[in-house]
């Protein structure tokens, strides 16, 4: 029987240690997925509910481009029953807010509509910079950070 000093290998001279791997990231791990799947860039629409038919318009010209859309589904500022009562609607902004957040996360890309920027979009630009999301507009003139 052979002894080693401690912390020593008791391998053959022509042993080769396994490389380390390192666990991914969500992020990584839906990179790749994308990837695996062979799907185009998804692009996340932000911006003011105020520009909803631009959104669209918008998502129309991505959409021809060849890209994978998502954007805003509600919008609070027009008249509806299910954002009537002011707590409702508090707790429906809080809940699409978050929404959005995951709508960017799962992007490729922003693109900002619109030449006005609100508090909620900064706050949706500064997030998707954050994350390292390339960030386009079709009024570059009203990016917070030109």
């Amino acid at each position: 029987m052979r002894c080693h000093a401690p912390g020593r290998a008791s391998w053959g001279p022509h042993h080769q240690e396994e490389p380390v791997s390192h666990p991914q990231t969500p992020e990584e791990t839906l990179v790749e997925a994308k990837e695996g799947l062979g799907l185009p860039r998804i692009v996340v629409i932000c911006g003011s509910t105020r520009f909803m038919a631009e959104m669209a318009e918008a998502d129309v010209r991505e959409t021809e481009a060849g890209r994978i859309v998502v954007k805003p589904g509600v919008d609070m500022k027009s008249p509806h029953a299910r954002w009537s009562d002011p707590a409702d609607a508090a707790a429906l902004k809080a809940r699409l807010d978050e929404l959005h957040r995951a709508k960017i996360r799962l992007a490729d890309e922003v693109l900002v509509v619109g030449d006005y920027i609100g508090d909620s979009t900064r706050a949706e630009i500064a997030y998707a910079r954050s994350l390292g999301r390339p960030v386009r507009f079709t009024h570059p003139e009203v990016d917070p950070d030109a």
